[in-house]
């Protein structure tokens, strides 16, 4: 079709600005889908209504009418209803925002010290004995709610000499003070925030268990062997105490399911939107401990992922940089190793290569990612900015490619954290390698954004065509750890996409038997309302044209 009309392409093209923007073959992919919904606005095409119902075509128009909207001053209200698969790096604790966290402390009686400032738990002799005031009256005064939450994010944090992002981003979950009763409540405003920007799934990092393993383990001497160490573990007071600690974690999230639900009124006939929300559970591992802490946390992670189904993998968290996180890297991975070669195959997602030339010496960058999927078996890499230091990474990012292993980009947290941004950050290495990626919050209340922000950086910044928006969107679920097999394996039900029938039989039981190709049709299915209706709209003329 274009072959036949040069001319008037050529002029259209001059007329919309396209012509002299981009060059290459991928980039002539690029300009005929924009310029054919440019054709369809200007008059200039006219299909029949066989091929207006063709959804790769309606899916190239509405790719047009996204950027349309995203160039001309409509660019949140079209990426919050994009369609978005699952926030699938996501640590609940980091994506409640401050003020939540402050008007929890004011209801609960908590204390606020200004002197941090952070919030503290009244030990029973008032705020005032400590120097403190209540968080009540912190909420109510202006200047102490300012600093509040300030001091509890990334809000208008400016770097000076001795105190980087990165200090200020991890500082904050120190400042932080719930009851723990207050886990419901988390989980029904990260959900009512994800229902509201069209999102299917939310992955949530927690760490349930800790201070109840310190005086368990105190005792136990670590020989560096994660075989023997294990058994020392089982054999120790922790060891006694696993199946009880294993019921807590189940009675925690029960009970928190039960809070969201009533917050969010799931079981009346006014359901908010944050009820369709699927929510599950990766156990969080705080690196940041002696061994012993360590080990005994990812055991517990194991027992926990064996019994419970809402908790569907483990992960690694603390800063990557820190002494004891350097320290024993390797060793942990080794735990990790232990666990899932002579326990059993769980689900892992690792933190690895949060970090960059001038956080760490550079020998300290050649070896984490690698390590995280050879030894640790991670299926998902989070990060993973420091791809293009490690040993080998043409390598290990072919390997990436085969063994379908994916990264959680989080393009705000490293601008923050480690100031990789823009040209300097690896996604375009990972892109042009076909890593398979996803876009994800890491703490979305600590840094002040949500998920909607992120696919807007990611489209401003990279030029990242819709097609590609789509395919990171249906890779947040099907790379999450949600129970059965992936749409995309059944060519019944890919075919059935393709109609305008629905799930034919065999599809419909291909679904009945998988949790996650259940969400992915789902999301199948908003994509094509979303793409059948994102038009750009009749221009207005004012004063000024």
């Amino acid at each position: 079709m274009f072959r036949r009309y040069p001319a008037l392409l050529t002029g259209t093209l001059k007329k919309t600005g396209l012509v002299g923007k981009c060059v290459g073959r991928k980039c002539e992919d690029k300009l005929m889908h924009r310029l054919l919904g440019t054709l369809l606005v200007l008059g200039y095409l006219v299909f029949p209504a066989s091929a207006m119902q063709d959804p790769d075509r309606l899916a190239r128009v509405a790719g047009d009418a996204l950027y349309w909207h995203m160039n001309n001053g409509r660019t949140r209200p079209v990426f919050e209803a994009l369609p978005k698969g699952g926030d699938i790096h996501n640590h609940l604790r980091g994506a409640i925002y401050a003020e939540t966290w402050l008007e929890w402390a004011a209801e609960d009686g908590l204390c606020a010290d200004m002197y941090v400032p952070a919030l503290r738990f009244d030990d029973g002799r008032g705020c005032d004995a400590n120097g403190w005031i209540t968080a009540a009256d912190a909420l109510r005064d202006e200047g102490s709610r300012r600093a509040l939450i300030n001091a509890l994010s990334t809000r208008s944090y400016v770097p000076t000499n001795g105190w980087s992002g990165h200090n200020q981003f991890f500082a904050t979950f120190a400042r932080i003070n719930a009851k723990a009763e207050r886990l419901g409540d988390q989980l029904a405003a990260v959900a009512q925030r994800a229902g509201k920007q069209n999102i299917l799934y939310l992955e949530l990092m927690e760490t349930v268990v800790l201070p109840q393993l310190f005086p368990l383990v105190n005792d136990v001497e670590m020989t560096g062997d994660p075989i023997k160490d294990y058994q020392a573990l089982l054999n120790s007071p922790f060891g006694q105490q696993l199946d009880t600690l294993t019921e807590y974690v189940q009675t925690q999230l029960r009970e928190a399911e039960v809070r969201k639900r009533a917050i969010l009124n799931c079981d009346t006939d006014r359901p908010k939107v944050g009820c369709d929300v699927t929510i599950r559970f990766l156990h969080q591992v705080v690196r940041e401990f002696e061994p012993a802490v360590v080990y005994a946390q990812m055991i517990l992670g194991w027992s926990v992922m064996e019994t419970t189904p809402e908790v569907v993998g483990l992960n690694l968290v603390a800063p990557e940089d820190g002494y004891i996180a350097l320290r024993d890297y390797s060793l942990h991975m080794r735990m990790l190793d232990q666990l899932y070669t002579n326990r059993s195959h769980q689900n892992i997602s690792l933190h690895a290569g949060e970090l960059t030339l001038g956080i760490v010496r550079p020998r300290q960058l050649r070896f984490h990612i690698r390590e995280a999927i050879e030894i640790g078996h991670a299926k998902r890499i989070g990060h993973g900015v420091a791809i293009d230091y490690e040993d080998n990474h043409l390598q290990l990012l072919e390997k990436m490619v085969e063994d379908g292993i994916l990264v959680e980009i989080n393009l705000t947290s490293n601008d923050v954290i480690l100031g990789v941004a823009g040209a300097n950050h690896p996604i375009t290495l990972y892109r042009d390698m076909e890593v398979p990626y996803t876009i994800s919050t890491d703490d979305e209340g600590v840094s002040r954004i949500d998920l909607t922000h992120e696919y807007i950086r990611l489209a401003q910044t990279y030029d990242v065509p819709y097609f590609e928006l789509r395919h990171v969107s249906r890779n947040s679920l099907t790379y999450s750890f949600l129970d059965g097999e992936s749409l995309w394996e059944s060519d019944v039900c890919v075919s059935d996409l393709e109609g305008t029938t629905g799930a034919s039989a065999a599809c419909e039981a291909f679904l009945t038997e998988s949790e996650k190709a259940t969400l992915q049709w789902k999301l199948e299915q908003k994509f094509k309302d979303f793409e059948a209706t994102l038009k750009i709209p009749e221009q207005r003329r004012n004063s000024f044209n």
